[in-house]
């Protein structure tokens, strides 16, 4: 595990468009057609001692923002050769195990971690309803071994502020984890 941080993709960017399977289903999910909807998409894997770390708030802030008409939809792009605890089917037994119902796609090209300039597990992006980018980096403040309480308020206080409609402030922490395991 090498500490990264996030290089903080661009506010402003579009949501990428991309084509992935859905592990949970297997069916292919595209984000051509997405719209009209707060969207936060996760950068995330199964072995990640920092992505476990916050297996409970994410569960937590899926079910509280779910109902509020947000899209969620979680990534996982390591290499599962070197990593196979990052499989498709142990990425589909995690979730049920954590009884977790939103789409949890697999890049097998690493083709949609580059184009969200992600490095680290994990990342959240948050797209307003025009797909927009307005929120990137951190959960909160906690880690693995820091002792701070885990509240994911940095992800939450962006998406309250994005479901008024008004401006999210501009001064966002970059997100650490492990690094993307490349190819």
């Amino acid at each position: 595990m090498a500490l990264t941080y996030s290089k903080m993709l661009d506010l402003g960017t579009e949501l990428p468009k991309f084509e992935l399977p859905n592990v949970m289903d297997d069916i292919l999910y595209s984000t051509l057609d997405l719209k009209n909807k707060n969207t936060v998409v996760m950068i995330i894997c199964n072995h990640c001692p920092y992505v476990i770390h916050y297996h409970d708030e994410i569960k937590k802030i899926i079910n509280d923002y779910i109902k509020n008409n947000i899209r969620f939809i979680a990534i996982s792009s390591n290499d599962i050769d070197n990593y196979p605890d990052d499989s498709p089917e142990k990425m589909k037994n995690l979730f049920e195990d954590l009884d977790i119902s939103i789409p949890y796609l697999y890049d097998e090209t690493q083709d949609v971690a580059k184009m969200f300039k992600a490095e680290c597990t994990p990342e959240f992006y948050l797209f307003n309803n025009n797909n927009k980018l307005v929120y990137r980096g951190r959960l909160d403040s906690s880690s693995p071994g820091n002792n701070k309480e885990i509240t994911g308020e940095d992800l939450r206080n962006s998406i309250e502020v994005s479901l008024k409609n008004e401006k999210i402030n501009q001064n966002q922490f970059p997100s650490m984890g492990c690094n993307i395991k490349w190819k």
